[in-house]
């Protein structure tokens, strides 16, 4: 069972939210290349050094959830039932996660995200680091039994099918579509 965060980490995880949720507003507001990081900080009325304690980089505060979007990828094969088909866990999974990118309010977010060169380099780093964890998760779990090979493509694929989703017309089409592919390539690299 899950201890229920302490007060620390709340008011960390409070902070945490203000601040990003400040700079997503400016930067929607102003363009996210007219904004600083120490604009950033001055309207959360926090320090510059807080704001990088919570964020590595500048573009880190526009993918606030990227840690938490990594860890769900990779929950869904090591969290799956015992005989739950991974390919499955993987499609839902990344059916719910296509929901935070096609909320209402998210295309101006995605509009901002196209138009900055820096934040669409930083959301392909961020993609591959995702598709390397999942990767690992899936050659770590002995059940799978698929060569390296196997398990970095699905995981890329996988990761993929998130990034076309945001970006097509019909994403949960998009999704199953992929991921009838991920199966059969899956089906196909079985022992």
């Amino acid at each position: 069972m899950t201890e229920p965060p302490g007060r620390r980490e709340r008011k960390k995880a409070a902070t945490r939210r203000k601040i990003a949720d400040t700079a997503l507003r400016l930067f929607l507001e102003r363009g996210y290349d007219a904004v600083g990081i120490r604009d950033v900080a001055a309207e959360a009325d926090v320090a510059v050094t807080t704001v990088f304690a919570h964020f590595a980089s500048k573009e880190a505060l526009v993918f606030e959830r990227d840690q938490d979007f990594e860890q769900r990828l990779t929950q869904a094969v090591t969290d799956r039932g015992p005989h739950e088909p991974l390919i499955g866990a993987l499609h839902r999974e990344v059916r719910a996660l296509v929901g935070h990118c096609t909320a209402e309010g998210s295309a101006p977010v995605r509009r901002m995200i196209e138009g900055s060169p820096a934040l669409r380099e930083y959301e392909e780093s961020m993609g591959l680091r995702h598709a390397q964890a999942l990767a690992a998760a899936l050659a770590a779990d002995p059940d799978l039994s698929r060569s390296a090979t196997a398990c970095r493509a699905t995981a890329r694929f996988a990761v993929d099918a998130y990034a076309l989703a945001c970006q097509a017309d019909d994403p949960g089409a998009t999704v199953d579509e992929v991921f009838r592919m991920i199966e059969a390539a899956w089906e196909a690299t079985a022992p």
